[in-house]
């Protein structure tokens, strides 16, 4: 059986590819190719040969236990031996030949002409073959099973991208907190020097040497309320805690990532918005390529 990668416990890529051949020792083989890019959801599409339908259903089921989210191509290629001139059966080759002379028949009574036969042509019909009966598709059984070994490769593919993914994801994020802890200082240091320019424009306003040092309080604390980070420093510490704690679960977890991070870049623009500050605004922006870089290896998760 392939393993799981729907639950808990591994992140796995979205991107996989596994082909496989097999046969069936009976003159019938066959190759597979499985593959998959990202995707909103599970997009399953099969190419399988005519008269092997069947197998639609129980891949389908098989696939969907496996994978849970892509855009996801399987196909499968059978290839029937023909037999060779020995194996012809001399009934056989007669009943085709009386069918053949009696379209000729009907065709010249209707006066229309008929180019010769080549006999290679006569001889390579299925039909005349001994071992007709034999020369059918493979089994869906051995197909199926056949099938398991595809996607445990498959599944390794993923599975192996997926831990290169989260090494990626794990530095990302502690460059976001990173960043986070920088602006929080910044923010911190903006008060005095707020302070010392709402002063100096006072005073100009006023024309005066003298400030109304209660008054000069109140504008200062309505300033750094309008100006104040301290809520969107804490939600996008949250933030981070909550993608560590993503990672560390494993399994498909690609949309509530993906979900995070668009709460990451909220915040990191009601940041720069309240900024003020050149320092904190720098910190800002750089803040908001992090969580773009991050998401941009998001879409690629499960």
């Amino acid at each position: 059986m392939g393993n799981d990668t729907t639950g808990g416990g591994v992140i796995a890529s979205m991107t996989g590819f596994a082909a496989r051949e097999g046969s069936d020792g009976q003159g019938a083989s066959w190759s597979w190719e499985l593959r998959s890019v990202n995707g909103r959801g599970l997009d399953l599409r099969l190419r399988l040969p005519d008269g092997l339908g069947a197998l639609e259903a129980p891949l389908r089921k098989r696939l969907s236990e496996v994978i849970g989210r892509g855009s996801v191509s399987l196909s499968l290629r059978v290839v029937r031996e023909q037999g060779g001139p020995g194996a012809t059966d001399p009934a056989k080759l007669a009943a085709v030949l009386a069918q053949l002379a009696q379209v000729r028949a009907a065709a010249e009574a209707q006066g229309i002409a008929c180019a010769p036969v080549d006999p290679a042509t006569i001889l390579s019909l299925r039909a005349l073959s001994e071992n007709g009966e034999a020369a059918t598709m493979p089994a869906p059984e051995a197909l199926l099973a056949d099938a398991e070994p595809l996607l445990s490769a498959f599944t390794a593919m993923r599975q192996d991208e997926g831990r290169a993914l989260a090494a990626l994801l794990d530095a990302q994020i502690d460059r976001i907190e990173n960043l986070v802890s920088g602006a929080e200082t910044a923010a911190a240091a903006r008060a005095e020097p707020q302070a010392a320019r709402l002063r100096a424009a006072i005073a100009i306003l006023v024309e005066a040497t003298e400030i109304d040092e209660a008054r000069l309080a109140q504008e200062v604390a309505a300033l750094a309320l309008k100006t104040d980070v301290t809520e969107e420093i804490d939600r996008l510490r949250a933030h981070v805690a909550a993608a560590r704690a993503l990672l560390a679960q494993g399994g498909a977890v690609g949309r509530k990532l993906d979900f995070l991070m668009q709460e990451f870049n909220r915040e990191a623009n009601t940041l720069c918005s309240k900024s003020q500050d050149a320092g904190l605004t720098a910190i800002g922006l750089d803040l908001k390529l992090a969580i773009d870089q991050t998401r941009e290896q998001v879409q690629n998760v499960e």
